[in-house]
């Protein structure tokens, strides 16, 4: 359809591809990528944790890929391997959930001295009912926000100091939603945040995602603050086959449509 055509001022269209947007791209000088969030959707290794992971480690990067599910993960890397066999592309287990393997997950990272020059906060549930995490916390407020705020914190320190040593700028990106808009009439309720009572799932959604963009936005308010050479934004990709709505009862009928437009922080 014409208007998914249609360029914008970068030269993209809706339609485009990550392949498209990167190609000329040689990120090889770029030591490591974290997605947090790999997803799978029927039949092969998709979404947009995944997707991102392929292209990236096509341009050079060396992603290593954050997951709760191994099994999927280690098959999204054999995919990635089998298209191209000199990628650099490792697991590891990660559950937004929990902010213990959020924990154990930094630690692990940060031991290994490894650099890290991206971040990128992919993983998301949506409109489920209601559920608290391991932590007793709302689960899409633990899982969507709380789980990749804590994940930033803890290799923060080694963004800064990839960033200072390398000379290359680094990124961190949520991925939020458009259902940002659609949060509760008086914005995050962190007085009833677990309260089954007051509980509405797609606000809890839009509740959730609100608090990514916030965070991100102070964050690259700070990080421009001290002259760190780190940009942090968040954005909503548009509608995106993936299996994020499984939850969802409004969209059984066609379960894998995930809609997450770019907000900048500027």
């Amino acid at each position: 359809m014409w208007p998914f055509k249609r360029r914008g001022v970068s030269g993209f269209s809706w339609s485009s591809t990550a392949e498209e947007v990167t190609l000329g791209i040689d990120a090889t000088d770029i030591f490591i990528e974290v997605v947090a969030g790999v997803e799978r959707t029927i039949g092969a290794s998709s979404g947009i944790g995944a997707e991102t992971a392929r292209v990236l480690a096509l341009r050079g990067v060396h992603v290593i890929m954050a997951v709760i599910d191994m099994m999927d993960a280690f098959n999204v890397k054999d995919s990635i391997l089998k298209q191209f066999p000199t990628a650099k592309v490792d697991v590891m287990k990660l559950d937004l959930s929990s902010m213990a393997s959020v924990h154990h997950f930094a630690d692990q990272f940060n031991s290994t001295s490894l650099p890290l020059n991206i971040l990128i906060n992919n993983a998301g549930i949506c409109a489920c009912p209601f559920m608290l995490s391991k932590d007793n916390i709302e689960l899409q407020f633990a899982i969507n926000y709380l789980g990749h705020f804590l994940l930033t914190n803890l290799l923060l320190e080694n963004m800064k100091k990839t960033a200072r040593e390398s000379k290359i700028q680094g990124r961190i990106i949520n991925v939020s939603s458009m259902g940002h808009r659609f949060t509760y009439p008086n914005g995050i309720l962190f007085d009833k945040l677990n309260d089954p009572s007051s509980y509405s799932n797609w606000r809890a959604y839009g509740q959730s995602k609100l608090a990514n963009i916030l965070h991100v936005n102070e964050l690259a308010r700070r990080l421009k603050e001290d002259g760190v050479d780190i940009t942090a934004n968040s954005l909503h990709p548009g509608a995106t086959v993936t299996n994020i709505y499984l939850q969802s009862p409004l969209l059984t009928g066609n379960p894998y449509i995930s809609v997450t437009l770019w907000f900048t922080s500027d």
